[in-house]
């Protein structure tokens, strides 16, 4: 007997497409939707047995914030993430929402059947490799991102950090210069030292490397408790 579904993925032509793939196989998609914003709406206006939530980033915060209202509301309409490879964190962030199933992105049709028919009988459905893999993660982390990019911030100052982040932001140096209200000079020396102290050698790699690390992300609220403590109009006291 075919599952009452509803797919959900922000991309429309993927969700159209795996939606049209368990329609050939026997069961009733109820919508294929992309919302930007609402995807519990949807959901819980067409109320399906099972509910298919794509995500490109399962470990980003409040991406299942949908699922968490879905089974606030309709409790009996049970939720089975597709996602890529996932970290231990986004797979507990996904059962911690209320999920009852991960499925990877690259599975086959078959392995989504399966997820659709064990959440839909109250079971959970997460093949065990995936358990495998994020308990070995959980026993044997490798370096994360995260880890290189707070060693490359300690090497900065809070002025630096500041000039880092409009660098990422697409300003030059005038408009750096500008909004630090500092000479051009002393702009373009702050933008040398931060190259320098990160390794690379334009502004463009500068950029890529402190979104690729998560620096950037850590460096906003540098910045922000950076530009708190200054004292003068150029900010004086913050400078490195």
């Amino acid at each position: 007997m075919g599952v009452r579904v509803v797919v959900v993925d922000e991309h429309r032509l993927l969700a159209e497409a795996l939606a049209s793939a368990l329609k050939l196989r026997g069961h009733r998609v109820l919508a294929a939707a992309a919302p930007a914003a609402g995807a519990a709406d949807v959901v819980i206006n067409r109320a399906p047995e099972v509910c298919l939530l794509g995500t490109a980033s399962p470990a980003e915060p409040g991406v299942f914030e949908p699922i968490v209202r879905i089974k606030r509301e309709r409790p009996q309409i049970a939720v089975v993430v597709l996602g890529p490879v996932p970290s231990p964190r986004g797979i507990a962030a996904a059962f911690a929402a209320g999920a009852s199933g991960y499925v990877r992105q690259d599975e086959r049709i078959e392995g989504v059947e399966r997820a659709l028919a064990k959440a839909r009988a109250g079971e959970v459905a997460i093949a065990p490799q995936l358990l495998q893999g994020a308990f070995a993660e959980l026993l044997n982390p490798a370096a994360q991102p995260d880890d290189e990019g707070s060693r490359l911030l300690r090497l900065l100052t809070p002025r630096e950090v500041e000039v880092l982040v409009r660098v990422a932001e697409g300003e030059d140096t005038r408009l750096i210069a500008a909004g630090m209200e500092i000479a051009p000079s002393t702009a373009r020396t702050h933008v040398q030292r931060v190259l320098m102290k990160l390794g690379v050698g334009s502004r463009l790699e500068a950029a890529a490397l402190a979104a690729r690390t998560g620096l950037l992300d850590r460096a906003v609220p540098v910045r922000q408790a950076g530009s708190a403590g200054q004292t003068g109009p150029a900010g004086q006291a913050g400078q490195g």
